[in-house]
C-alpha cells in the first residue's frame, strides 16, 4: 500500500516538474527555449551512465578519434539532445514559426502531393526527429507516426497531446509502438495514408544487417510492407543548423519496387545512406541510443 502511494507520489511530482517547465517555456523565445535545454543536459549528461554509451557509439563511428574529438563531440551531442527535449514541450511553436523549417527536395513531392498517393517516409533520430512528422502533415500529406510511450503516464500523456496539436490534419496520427502500431500502420496504408518511421535504432526482434560495419538487429518490416502495397520509400535527412532553424531534405525515392535485391540487400543500402548522414554531424544523432549492443 505504502509502496503504491509512493509510486503515485513520484510520478505526479515528475509531472508537475514537467508540467511546470512547460508553461514557463510557452511564454519565452524558441531559441531561449532551445539553448536553456542544451545548457542543462550539457551539464548533468556528462554524470550519467549514458555518458559511456555516448563515447562508445561515437568510437564506432570513428575508430580513430582522438581524446579530444570523443570529448567535444560527447559535449555536443549532450547539448543537441537537450535542445530536442526542451523543444518537445514548444513543438506546436516550432512548427507554426515562419521560416523556422525549410524543405528541400520538393521535386520529389510534388507527384506525390499531386496524385495523393501513399508513401514510407524514412529518417533518423537526428537534428530534433520530431519535427518530421508535423512538418510532413503540414504539407498537405497525411501521415502517421509511431512513438515510445513515457513510463510516466500523466507526462506521456502530455506529450502525446503537444504532438497532436502541432498537426493540422484530422487524418494523421500518432499511434505507441507495439502491436497497436502494427494494425495502426496497416488501416493507415488502406486509408491512403502515409507512414513516417525512424529506422535507426536497434530492433531486437530484427534481422541481422551491418551497420558502421557493426553486425546490427535491424527493423526491415517496413520494406516488406512497401512491396506488399507497391510504396515508395523516401529518405528524409533532418539537419540543425547553427541558428537552431532546421532543414528537411527529401531525398529521391529508393529504387527498390523494380529491383530483385533481398530485403537485407535492401536496407544495407538505406545504412549506407544514413551513415553519410550520421558521419556529417555525429553529434546530431542520438547517440544515447545503446545502438550497438
Amino acid at each position: 500500500m505504502i509502496s503504491s502511494y509512493f509510486i503515485k507520489s513520484k510520478l505526479i511530482l515528475e509531472f508537475l516538474l514537467v508540467y511546470f517547465v512547460y508553461i514557463f517555456l510557452i511564454f519565452v523565445p524558441i531559441n531561449f527555449t532551445s539553448k536553456l535545454g542544451g545548457l542543462i543536459f550539457r551539464f548533468f549528461g556528462p554524470f550519467t551512465k549514458t555518458n559511456k554509451i555516448v563515447k562508445k557509439n561515437f568510437l564506432q563511428i570513428f575508430p580513430k578519434a582522438s581524446n579530444l574529438d570523443i570529448k567535444n563531440q560527447t559535449k555536443q551531442s549532450w547539448i543537441n539532445t537537450g535542445k530536442i527535449f526542451f523543444e518537445l514541450l514548444i513543438l506546436p511553436k516550432i512548427i507554426n514559426k515562419k521560416n523556422k523549417i525549410t524543405i528541400q527536395g520538393n521535386e520529389n513531392l510534388e507527384k506525390i502531393i499531386l496524385n495523393k498517393e501513399k508513401v514510407i517516409f524514412i529518417g533518423i533520430h537526428q537534428s530534433n526527429w520530431e519535427i518530421l512528422l508535423p512538418s510532413i502533415d503540414k504539407m498537405g500529406i497525411p501521415v502517421t507516426g509511431i512513438y515510445r510511450h513515457i513510463n510516466n503516464p500523466y507526462i506521456n500523456k502530455l506529450i502525446l497531446r503537444i504532438r497532436k496539436s502541432s498537426t493540422i490534419s484530422t487524418k494523421s496520427f500518432y499511434t505507441p509502438k507495439g502491436k497497436k502500431s502494427a494494425k495502426d500502420i496497416i488501416q493507415s496504408i488502406k486509408k491512403n495514408i502515409s507512414i513516417v518511421l525512424l529506422i535507426d535504432q536497434k530492433d531486437s526482434a530484427g534481422e541481422i544487417v551491418n551497420f558502421f560495419n557493426y553486425p546490427s538487429k535491424t527493423q526491415i518490416g517496413f520494406i516488406k510492407i512497401s512491396k506488399k502495397y507497391n510504396m515508395k520509400i523516401i529518405p528524409v535527412e533532418n539537419i540543425r543548423n547553427t541558428d537552431n532553424s532546421f532543414t528537411l531534405k527529401f531525398h529521391q525515392p529508393i529504387r527498390h519496387l523494380e529491383s530483385n535485391e533481398s530485403d537485407i540487400e535492401i536496407m544495407l543500402k538505406i545504412h549506407l545512406i544514413i551513415e553519410k548522414w550520421i558521419k556529417k554531424n555525429p553529434s546530431g544523432w542520438f547517440l544515447q541510443h545503446n545502438r550497438f549492443s
